[in-house]
């Protein structure tokens, strides 16, 4: 058996937490990719004498103001928060990695070019204003929101590929293949990234939930999908105006959206203890 293979065994019986985020991000995936299938009713589908249900054996999580099934609703939601997540951070992701191992591998000018002067001025701005600005200037939709999300998304993971390669560039395994002749492109793609990939998949576990945060919060406020497709921060801002008499509206969104944050959350620990060794040291495992 693999040392991977102990390390994650090992974690999963030191660490519930992990498990619990595992199975979770499991059951959103699941809900994501078989929703047509699982979805009790149409999510779009108004009854208007049914508005505003009570959680009940015909509707287990209610219904919204519409008379529309929220638990069908919320099945459909998982559909744009694991995709606009998985993009946002895979777009981010791959951004980061070319704009960071080139600042960290030629160093000089480009570097203090890249780190000073443009890392510096996309953070000098909150992330969620520009993809507000962004959405706002483009109009909402779902490629809108992903460029949106993504546009400042991926300063962090340059920030820290940067930080790796700069470590990594004069170790003697570089040397010895500039040496043999290798290109640049093949000592970054073959030598440098497969030695600082660790710290890079924890980022973008918990870049995850980020992302699922931060489309809520879009769409929230009007700047996600636009209705009648499902999401869960389009229904947090449909129910909050009835957070009284129906707080089924507002109550299921809202764990919805903090068991997605918290399953990643708890995949990039997980995940923290077995790439970094001394993590696993600390931790017994």
């Amino acid at each position: 058996m693999s040392t991977a293979a102990i390390s994650l065994r090992r974690v999963a019986s030191h660490n519930v937490l992990a498990v619990i985020g595992i199975a979770l991000v499991t059951l959103f995936t699941f809900s994501a990719v078989f929703a047509p299938w699982l979805a009790p009713q149409n999510p779009a589908h108004i009854d208007l004498p049914g508005r505003l249900s009570a959680p009940s054996a015909a509707h287990w999580c209610g219904t919204d103001e519409l008379g529309r099934d929220i638990l069908s609703r919320l099945i459909y939601g998982s559909r744009i928060s694991m995709l606009v997540g998985t993009c946002v951070v895979a777009a981010s992701l791959t951004l980061g990695l070319i704009i960071g191992s080139i600042a960290g591998y030629y160093g000089g000018a480009i570097d203090r070019f890249v780190n000073v002067l443009v890392m510096n001025a996309f953070l000098s701005f909150p992330g969620i204003l520009l993809a507000i600005a962004f959405v706002a200037f483009r109009g909402p939709g779902i490629f809108n929101l992903i460029l949106a999300l993504s546009l400042g998304g991926w300063v962090g993971y340059a920030r820290l590929v940067r930080a790796q390669v700069l470590a990594v560039r004069e170790r003697e395994f570089v040397e010895a293949a500039k040496a043999l002749g290798a290109t640049d492109l093949r000592v970054i793609v073959r030598h440098i990234l497969p030695n600082i990939i660790q710290p890079i998949v924890v980022q973008a576990a918990i870049g995850m939930a980020g992302a699922i945060l931060a489309e809520a919060t879009m769409s929230f406020l009007g700047l996600g999908v636009p209705p009648p497709t499902a999401s869960w921060g389009a229904m947090l801002n449909d129910g909050r105006a009835h957070l009284f008499d129906a707080p089924h509206l507002v109550i299921f969104p809202a764990l919805a959206v903090m068991l997605a944050v918290l399953s990643f959350n708890f995949i990039g620990d997980a995940l923290r203890d077995v790439l970094d060794p001394r993590s696993r040291i600390e931790a017994g495992l």
